[in-house]
């Protein structure tokens, strides 16, 4: 396990909110969602309103991206902010299904103020597996992994 890789996992879990790049038959779209990573970056979870355009995108075309950033304080230069791009799928987690309930904790745990929004029937909430993370750590730090094995570093890390 390299020093990045646990660099990668320890962003994607110590933050909460990201930039969501979506698809639709109109073109790109970009939005900002909060998630919640499920135990070992198995997915990061998005509790989204059916009502954003970004949840019918999904719908059609479950490609994405999520893009996680350290916080921009307005100090230094930007540019050596750490970040990550990860590039996936999103699905949904139809509430009947058996991990649902499970997924709903897992996030409302993370988010607590969301447990107000479980009972609306116009949110769903869906589970991004990440195939691809590009990540840049700062001037001339950067990395590209594979899913999988960010996944084994996480649970190496207990995540």
């Amino acid at each position: 396990m390299s020093l990045i890789q646990r660099d990668v996992c320890s962003l994607i879990y110590e933050q909460r909110w990201a930039a969501l790049a979506t698809l639709g038959n109109d073109g790109p779209n970009a939005s900002m969602v909060a998630y919640a990573p499920e135990p070992g970056l198995n997915g990061l979870l998005l509790y989204i309103s059916q009502l954003a355009t970004h949840t019918g995108q999904l719908l059609t075309h479950p490609e994405c991206s999520l893009a996680i950033s350290v916080p921009d304080g307005g100090l230094d230069d930007p540019q050596l902010l750490a970040r990550v791009s990860l590039r996936g799928r999103a699905m949904p987690i139809p509430r009947n299904s058996a991990g649902f309930a499970a997924a709903a904790a897992c996030y409302v745990e993370r988010i607590p103020a969301a447990a107000s929004r479980l009972v609306l029937a116009d949110f769903q909430l869906f589970r991004f597996v990440f195939e691809e993370a590009r990540f840049v750590g700062g001037f001339a730090r950067a990395a590209r992994f594979e899913g999988g094995p960010l996944r084994e570093v996480a649970v190496e890390m207990g995540l």
